[in-house]
């Protein structure tokens, strides 16, 4: 039993062992492996083309240099996706409700996109920490500013990620346990939260798409910037 609703976002232990890689390569056995025979079966066209629709509007705005980043945003996005959705399983785990999970995405991933543009156009990549026509008694602290602005972009994917999926579970988790107490002792009420839940749930399954597309369309963005 629970003590705590936070108690559903401790990572799962058996036996004392972590299972925390468990539960993140977990979901990428319920993706059908591809075929070499010219024609697969639904599950696969339906995945070759989510794959497909996906990717060409990912990398629509991005130039073609960042062309070579399909494979990574889109596995990236397939991943994301995968475990947002088995969280919203009974008796399952979320890893990205994980902060360290999802900035052990973040940083690694903006600061490749950050080394490609110091490689590739220096100038153009320090030209962005000072705007042009700034005066001259502004410029260190327009720079200070733009650099920890350009620090706090990894921070702020994580902590997005993270906090729209724990406060959605937690939502639920409240509202779960409200329906269970009100069932026995007010029964139309328990309907109406019954049905809040439901609602709930379907906007909970939303999030977790939109927060994995989100995830990933912002850090195109941010490799449009630098390639």
């Amino acid at each position: 039993m629970m003590t705590s609703f936070f108690d559903q976002f401790s990572s799962p232990l058996y036996m004392g062992i972590p299972l925390m890689a468990i539960a993140m390569l977990l979901p990428w056995v319920l993706f059908p492996t591809p075929t070499l025979r010219w024609l697969g079966n639904r599950l696969l066209t339906l995945q070759n083309w989510f794959l497909g629709m996906f990717t060409r509007q990912l990398l629509l705005p991005v130039n073609l240099p960042g062309h070579k980043w399909a494979l990574i945003l889109a596995s990236l996005m397939i991943f994301l996706l995968s475990l947002n959705l088995l969280g919203l399983l009974p008796y399952t785990f979320t890893p990205t409700t994980q902060l360290s999970v999802n900035l052990g995405l973040a940083v690694p991933l903006w600061l490749a996109t950050v080394l490609i543009g110091m490689r590739n156009q220096p100038n153009l990549s320090l030209a962005h920490l000072l705007p042009e026509g700034t005066p001259l008694l502004l410029i260190p602290i327009l720079i200070i500013i733009e650099t920890i602005s350009l620090m706090i972009r990894p921070i702020a994917l994580g902590v997005r990620l993270t906090a729209n999926l724990t406060a959605g579970h937690l939502l639920i988790q409240l509202i779960s346990t409200g329906f269970f107490v009100l069932l026995s002792l007010q029964p139309i009420a328990a309907v109406f939260t019954g049905a809040l839940l439901l609602m709930l749930s379907i906007l909970e399954l939303a999030v977790a798409i939109i927060q994995a597309y989100v995830f990933v369309l912002l850090l195109s963005l941010y490799l449009q910037e630098n390639v």
